[in-house]
C-alpha cells in the first residue's frame, strides 16, 4: 500500500515536549568500551575457519564436503547420488556456470534420469509446485558463519526461498573466501552494503543445517518442517 503520513512532525514534537526534550531526527550510535563479539576467532585463517565450520557441522547434523572447482562436479554428483537423485531444483544463478557445473546439470543429469528444474521468475506457481516435489534443492551461500555453521542466503526474483526449505534434502555451495567467524562479521558486511547504497535482498535467510526444533524439553528433533538432510560443499578456490 502507498499512502502519506499526516502531521507527523507536529505529533512527534508534542510527545517530545511532554518528555521535556527536543525531537531528534537522528540517533547517535553508542560507543562501547568493549567489543567481545569482535574478538571471537579474530585471527583465525580461512583454513582454521573451515575446521571450525566442519566441527560445528557435527553438532547440527550436516555433512560437509571440501573440494575445489575442478572436482566440484564429481563431488556434487556423489552427494546428489547419496541423496537418491530423482529430481533437483536450483536457483537461476550464473555462479553454477562459473563453478563449471553446466555440463553436469544440463547434460549428465538428464541422461541419468535426474530431473532438473531451474527457478523461473515468470512462473511463480510452477516454481512452488516444483520445489514441493523436488527431492533436492541446491543453493549458494553468500556468506557463511563458521561458529554456528550457518549459511546466509539472499532471496531475489531468480533465487526463490522455496528452493532451500521445500525439497526433502538441501545442498548448499559455500565459497571458502566468504566464510567468516560469526554473525558479527555478517552483520557488518550487510550493513556496509546498506551504507554504500547497494541493493540487497528483501529477504535474507540464515540457515543452520537441516530443519530442527528443540522447543520441547530442549530435545533436538531434526527434520521437522523443512529439509531433513543437508550437505555443505565448501569450494576452496572460490
Amino acid at each position: 500500500m502507498v499512502g502519506t503520513i499526516e502531521n507527523r512532525d507536529v505529533f512527534l514534537s508534542k510527545i517530545a515536549k511532554q518528555l521535556g526534550r527536543a525531537p531528534k531526527t537522528e540517533i547517535a550510535r553508542p560507543t562501547w568500551q568493549y567489543h567481545p563479539q569482535d574478538r571471537i576467532l579474530k585471527d583465525a585463517t580461512k583454513d582454521e575457519l573451515v575446521s571450525v565450520l566442519a566441527e560445528q557441522c557435527k553438532n547440527i547434523h550436516t555433512d560437509i564436503v571440501i573440494t575445489n572447482t575442478a572436482n566440484l562436479p564429481a563431488d556434487l554428483q556423489k552427494v546428489v547420488e547419496n541423496f537418491g537423485g530423482q529430481s533437483v531444483i536450483t536457483w537461476k544463478d550464473e555462479r553454477f556456470h562459473n563453478y563449471g557445473l553446466s555440463s553436469l546439470m544440463t547434460e549428465q543429469w538428464p541422461q541419468s534420469n535426474i530431473q532438473l528444474y531451474e527457478w523461473d521468475s515468470e512462473q511463480p506457481e510452477e516454481n512452488i509446485r516444483q520445489a514441493e516435489k523436488a527431492n533436492i534443492g541446491i543453493t549458494i551461500s553468500e556468506i557463511t558463519l563458521a561458529e554456528s555453521g550457518t549459511a546466509v542466503l539472499f532471496s531475489s526474483k531468480d533465487q526463490g526461498r522455496s528452493v532451500s526449505f521445500l525439497p526433502e534434502k538441501s545442498i548448499i555451495l559455500i565459497p571458502k573466501s566468504m566464510i567468516v567467524p560469526r554473525m558479527t562479521q555478517a552483520a557488518h558486511w550487510i550493513s556496509e552494503k546498506v551504507r554504500n547504497g547497494e541493493q540487497i535482498a528483501s529477504c535474507i535467510n540464515f540457515i543452520t543445517g537441516p530443519s530442527n526444533s528443540a522447543d520441547i524439553e530442549m530435545i533436538l528433533i531434526v527434520g521437522v518442517h523443512g529439509p531433513i538432510k543437508a550437505t555443505y560443499i565448501v569450494i576452496e578456490d572460490q
